[in-house]
């Protein structure tokens, strides 16, 4: 490999990396707008409050500023209710047009307005930075073409994950947005790791670490499925708390937990299977790969981002949902679901490697 492809793929490793960490940072400030009811601080998209820079007081405002952004709102709903009926989503069309929490419009904070302001901020950085990922993978067009494709797939998935930002801000946080909008970062992130793993893999070459990476490769995906359906089901449990909040005012904190359904329970009982299931992976990764390889240490890692995952989880349940314990759960699921996706990638090269071996030796 001559010097100045190494240098390209060095090079779009760098980037893409530190997209990859941009992104679980967005998901981090995402968690604390969530936590701390700033998701509507800005009533309009991309703007906010009809401004680049936000105000800072409500004396900045017209006295009928709440009735100026409903209607624009409202409008705006009104099309994306179209374009579900136009897409046979009729169902979801009506929920949207008969849903009267969406017509609540909330009065002016300061604070909340800077907290969501600020996470516009860090996801328009993610965007010039996906932006410089497929820059960059340009590079790599003769050497690898798959990087290129994907990243520049990955482009128009965060134009359309910031189309879909300005939704939830006009249907006023409607559930089933958030729920796809946070699946969509998680694709994001996926996606971002996988071509970085592929161009990592252009510079160095696989390392025997297992001597049964099929049997580990199962066991693991098994974990990422139940993964995924547990973040589905924590996002479920997450709009429970919003309703309830909503309910008693954001007062009462301790009532909470007493007040949520059937879905926490099932989220709360869910993750011992989750840590049975990573348990066994790791109980096989000690048992049949080498010690200080990537696959080990980062399983070690995967094992231990869990146990704090669940910690955070107990945390809330039994200590009135702390606000501050929302987004680091939130974020250490992500995390979960990063680190499994890069455990998969180095567990389908070892059962190549497997098979490349066995092939040689048979000949």
């Amino acid at each position: 490999m001559n010097l100045q492809i190494l240098k390209s793929i060095n090079s779009f490793r760098s980037i893409s990396l530190i997209t990859v960490i941009a992104v679980y940072f967005l998901i981090l400030v995402g968690g604390i707008v969530r936590s701390t009811g700033s998701g509507m601080g800005c009533p309009d998209w991309p703007k906010c409050f009809g401004s680049l820079v936000p105000p800072t007081s409500v004396n900045q405002l017209p006295n009928d500023y709440q009735d100026i952004y409903l209607a624009k709102r409202v409008e705006k709903n009104n099309k994306f209710v179209a374009q579900l009926e136009s897409l046979g989503f009729q169902k979801k069309a009506d929920e949207i047009r008969n849903d009267k929490s969406i017509l609540i419009e909330e009065e002016f904070n300061p604070v909340k307005t800077w907290i969501e302001y600020l996470n516009r901020l860090v996801g328009a950085v993610i965007g010039i930075l996906v932006l410089l990922t497929v820059y960059r993978s340009l590079s790599l067009w003769k050497t690898d073409k798959t990087i290129t494709i994907i990243s520049v797939f990955n482009l128009f998935l965060v134009l359309f994950q910031a189309w879909i930002g300005s939704i939830v801000v006009s249907t006023n946080l409607l559930p089933w947005m958030i729920t796809l909008h946070m699946v969509l970062a998680l694709v994001i992130v996926c996606l971002l790791l996988y071509t970085y793993y592929r161009s990592y893999r252009l510079a160095f070459k696989t390392n025997y670490a297992t001597e049964k990476p099929k049997r580990l490769y199962y066991i693991l995906l098994v974990g990422f499925v139940l993964m995924l359906v547990q973040i589905v089901l924590g996002t479920q449990v997450r709009e429970e708390i919003d309703k309830v909040a909503f309910e008693l005012g954001y007062l009462l904190r301790s009532e909470w937990v007493d007040r949520l359904g059937l879905p926490f329970l099932i989220h709360r009982s869910y993750s011992l299977v989750l840590l049975g299931i990573h348990l066994l992976f790791i109980y096989k990764v000690y048992k049949y790969s080498l010690r200080k390889t990537l696959l080990y240490n980062w399983s070690l890692i995967l094992v231990g981002i869990i146990a704090i995952e669940i910690a955070t989880g107990v945390g809330m349940a039994y200590f009135a949902v702390p606000a501050f314990l929302q987004p680091i759960h939130l974020l250490f699921g992500s995390l979960i679901i990063g680190i499994q996706f890069i455990l998969l990638l180095q567990l389908s090269d070892q059962k190549k490697l497997q098979l490349d071996t066995s092939v040689h030796e048979n000949y």
